[in-house]
């Protein structure tokens, strides 16, 4: 496994790979990698001849007075992880050399990002939409893997890929949750033991709303009351946003149907934690 830090480099390691006819599967981490990381990482095994990573706390992405000082990073860490899965190259750029002096681009993708998280972190899905088209750019990837516990970025990213003409195959992975259900994500590093166990009330909601639905529940406006109630039961526990969408477009929806997913973000103490979960079995 190599660690590579300059965008040129990369590029002609890569370029190199691509006239060799090989594939190329890239995951965009910011790294502090945990076991969610760990199975998108194990599938672009699966699909590709060379295995990108990319190591990068993007500072577009954060609005002010959010965690991009404090988010946790863990490098040497990270590499480890990386290197036991099979990972080929580790990409870790600097900010100076993803955003340099003079730099005035930015992507966004409307419509699909002005709600749910959008509306919470105006200025977010425009970071992530910048940041992924310039390591799509950079990497060209044939197939990118992204994890589906942030639901609203895949959509984002499927929609830009299309718009874009961008010839990247878009993978969504399950999410991947600890065996007490909550799902990982870095930020839990946050939680201090009570909120670690109040925050189990996210999945735990999900769960109920899923109940709700085999019992025949179809109102959307039920579900969504119940979910709340859940939530609001917790003393740490301040709701974002609990909403049922449809899962391509992420419109809200009026009745429950085989593209319903909910969408949940809510603070956890000052930890802010997101979950989703389809309500009808899709097998």
């Amino acid at each position: 496994m190599e660690i590579v830090e300059s965008i040129e480099s990369l590029q002609q390691q890569l370029a190199h790979a691509r006239a060799a006819g090989k594939t190329i599967a890239f995951v965009p981490t910011m790294g502090f990698l945990h076991a969610g990381h760990l199975s998108l990482l194990e599938e672009g095994r699966r699909r590709g001849d060379v295995l990108v990573l990319s190591i990068f706390v993007n500072p577009t992405q954060f609005g002010q007075g959010e965690d991009f000082e404090d988010y946790p990073r863990d490098l040497q860490q990270d590499c480890a992880l990386a290197e036991a899965v099979g990972v080929d190259l580790v990409f870790a750029p600097s900010s100076a050399a993803m955003y340099p002096r003079g730099y005035a681009t930015e992507v966004n993708v409307s419509g699909i990002t002005a709600g749910l998280c959008g509306a919470s972190r105006p200025t977010h899905f425009r970071g992530v939409c910048t940041v992924v088209t310039k390591l799509f750019n950079i990497v060209q990837p044939h197939v990118a893997l992204f994890g589906s516990k942030d639901f609203q970025q895949l959509a984002v990213v499927k929609r830009l890929t299309q718009d874009l003409n961008l010839p990247i195959e878009i993978i969504g992975m399950p999410i991947y949750r600890e065996a007490d259900g909550l799902a990982m994500s870095s930020r839990n590093v946050y939680l201090d033991s009570e909120q670690r166990r109040q925050s189990l009330a996210l999945s735990q909601a999900i769960t109920l709303a899923q109940d709700l639905v085999k019992q025949g529940e179809g109102e959307v406006a039920t579900v969504i009351a119940a979910v709340s109630r859940h939530l609001g039961a917790q003393s740490l526990i301040r709701s974002d946003y609990v909403a049922i969408c449809h899962q391509l477009t992420l419109e809200p929806q009026q009745r429950i149907d085989k593209d319903s997913v909910l969408l949940i973000a809510a603070f956890v103490g000052q930890t802010r934690l997101i979950d989703n979960g389809y309500l009808m079995d899709l097998s």
